[in-house]
């Protein structure tokens, strides 16, 4: 048995030698991965009694050094608030997910993604009352929408229809009773537009390293920014 167990070819999950293979083929393979981890959190949020949305979800609370918990800041990308609201964020993140992830490679737009969800957590800590918690994708989603107008701009491409649904998208968050964390939005569009800009900029080959460091200094940037309450209490 022994002899046999050494000579038989080994066998690999197949969701691995699935998402390998779909990788090989170009596939979006981190964009369905963001979206599985979002509806897996999703999934987990609506088991009663678990409390995974009160333990993941982010307000400017949870910054201040007498109640730090700084992971909050991008667990809370990971939740939403009604079935709604994922499937709004989700859509939008297959379909710039798509083109951003082709076009920057992989690794580079899992970097934008997850730093222009950050900076929505960071205008969240600078623009909302500490005490209102949120949750959502869209602080990342409007990073990528920004990135993508950048680079569309830079690239000679037309971007009249992204510009009006990213007027609409900003218009909504900011009318009574909708509930939504515009700060989470300018945050993630500032940054995202920011990293694009970034990006696009330094695309040569011989400006690899250069572009990391920049990369860099946005998250240290973000990082620093994330310490509001350790120079200015909450008011």
């Amino acid at each position: 048995m022994r002899e046999q167990r050494a000579s038989a070819p080994r066998t690999k999950p197949a969701v691995l030698t699935r998402m390998r293979s779909a990788a090989g083929r170009g596939a979006p393979v981190v964009t369905y991965a963001l979206i599985g981890i979002s509806v897996a959190v999703y999934l987990l949020q609506m088991i009663p009694g678990l409390g995974v949305t009160g333990a993941i979800r982010y307000a400017g609370f949870y910054s201040h050094p007498g109640a730090l918990e700084p992971w909050r800041m991008m667990t809370s990308v990971f939740a939403h608030g009604s079935i709604l609201h994922l499937l709004l964020n989700m859509y939008t993140l297959w379909i710039f997910g798509q083109l951003l992830e082709g076009l920057l490679g992989r690794w580079r737009y899992l970097t934008l993604y997850l730093l222009a969800g950050f900076a929505g957590s960071v205008g969240v800590l600078w623009l909302a009352p500490p005490n209102v918690p949120v949750v959502g994708a869209s602080g990342a989603i409007f990073g990528l929408m920004g990135a993508f107008l950048v680079i569309q701009r830079r690239l000679g491409g037309q971007a009249t229809q992204l510009f009006v649904l990213l007027g609409i998208n900003l218009v909504i968050g900011f009318i009574p009773g909708m509930n939504v964390a515009w700060q989470a939005h300018l945050g993630g569009l500032a940054a995202g537009a920011l990293i694009g800009f970034i990006l696009v900029e330094t695309r040569k080959r011989s400006q690899q390293r250069l572009q990391m460091w920049l990369l860099i200094a946005v998250g240290a940037v973000l990082v620093l920014l994330s310490l509001r309450y350790l120079f200015f209490p909450i008011v």
